[in-house]
């Protein structure tokens, strides 16, 4: 036997690419009319081999170390699936906005007004 037919043949062009219809991802519906809303500036992630735990809650100091506890107010636990698909929509997501309205600077202490860090520094110096 030749090398060429030893090679399975080639499928035609029309049934190598799916059709359109084939291509559209399902879309899910989701009712979200029970969800609840809370704000979170705190988030705390640990986990176990089988699940990741998501703690999100309100600082109400969020400069320097609290000096009351955080009160967790949320408790996210998923597998690290659902946890690497999420990782991977916040990115998406964090890079659209980045894109649309800026670099995201998520050091405090570059953000903040460099008269406004003094007044803060001599607050703390007074305490």
């Amino acid at each position: 036997m030749s090398k060429s037919s030893e090679q399975p043949e080639a499928a035609p062009a029309a049934e190598a690419a799916p059709a359109p219809q084939q291509q559209q991802r399902q879309q899910v519906h989701v009712d979200d009319s029970k969800a609840n809303a809370a704000y979170a500036n705190f988030c705390r992630v640990t986990g176990t081999p089988e699940e990741l735990i998501i703690d999100f809650g309100l600082n109400p100091q969020p400069f320097g170390v609290p000096q009351e506890a955080v009160m967790v107010t949320q408790r996210i636990v998923t597998n690290y699936y659902t946890a690497k698909r999420m990782l991977h929509a916040l990115t998406l997501t964090v890079q659209r906005h980045e894109q649309a309205f800026g670099v995201l600077e998520t050091d405090v202490q570059k953000r903040v007004v460099p008269s406004v860090r003094a007044q803060m520094a001599a607050a703390a110096g007074q305490k």
